[in-house]
């Protein structure tokens, strides 16, 4: 009988996550690394995704890692990124599009909150939107059109629960702050993009279904990395699991989505938050 997990095997495939230096762009890497991929660990400075690949060497000194500089948001710094690995024989396989800005809920009171969507700064808007989503679509043009060339290849777009739902402004809301408009929220930004990569997709998956490219989407729910408590306990209540995920608990999805396991899926969406969107 042939071994049934020979299928999530990436062994001498290559792949490319960005945005490795975050929460989850270590574990993707290290997701797609325990399955055998020589990974390709980008951020937007060359000494954060040097610090990525140091960290993850320390618990897998096996993997094959190389650090590189993308500046998502500049199709000129994807496509030198690509001119780069290509001058050292390496061609992307996998393209993992994990780049984000995931802003931080605070309250300042005595004034409208900038988190709010009447007084949502323009350049904010711009600038989160440029690394979310127009970034997906630069590396998605760059790696992806190349993949679509060679007739082969794997693009895994991380959206988010909150491209499925819509934020729970409640769960923002501090007691101190008395007034409506001076409560904090989440930004309208988070929520558009994770959308729109789903969305974005959709599209790339009839787009380049007949040139052997599959793309599908994830979308986790909330990440517990020692947040407030009374946040935990208040989202904790929406999740019918009853808690938040640990970090490291997308990893095998991340192997399915982006291994011959999941070979007759795409344009899909694999929705992970514990049964928060059901309710």
């Amino acid at each position: 009988m042939a071994n049934p997990f020979s299928r999530y095997d990436l062994t001498g495939r290559t792949a490319l996550v960005t945005g490795a230096g975050g929460l989850l762009g270590k574990q993707h890497v290290t997701a797609l690394a325990e399955a055998g991929a020589r990974v390709v660990v980008t951020d937007v400075g060359l000494t954060q995704a040097e610090a990525a690949a140091a960290a993850l060497r320390k618990v897998a000194p096996s993997a094959e890692l190389i650090p590189l500089e993308i500046n998502v948001t500049s199709l000129g710094s994807v496509r030198a990124a690509h001119e780069q690995l290509a001058s050292r024989g390496v061609t992307v396989e996998i393209l993992v599009n994990n780049a984000a800005i995931d802003p931080k809920v605070t309250s300042a009171p005595g004034v409208t909150h900038s988190s709010r969507f009447e007084a949502f700064p323009v350049p904010q808007w711009q600038t989160e939107i440029a690394v979310g989503l127009t970034g997906a679509m630069l590396c998605a043009q760059v790696f992806g059109g190349e993949m679509a060339k060679r007739g082969r290849g794997v693009v895994l777009n991380i959206a988010s629960d909150l491209g499925v739902i819509a934020p729970d402004q409640r769960l923002y809301r501090q007691p101190h702050v008395t007034r409506d408009e001076e409560q904090p929220v989440k930004p309208v930004t988070y929520s558009v993009i994770k959308h729109g990569l789903i969305g974005l997709t959709k599209y790339l998956a009839t787009y380049w279904a007949d040139q052997g490219v599959r793309v599908n989407a994830i979308s986790p729910g909330g990440v517990f990395n020692n947040q407030d408590p009374g946040f935990v306990e208040r989202l904790t209540r929406l999740i019918p699991m009853g808690r938040m995920a640990d970090v490291d608990e997308y990893r095998a999805a991340v192997q399915f989505l982006c291994s011959d396991a999941s070979s007759y899926m795409t344009g899909q969406n694999l929705v992970m938050d514990g049964g928060r969107s059901v309710w």
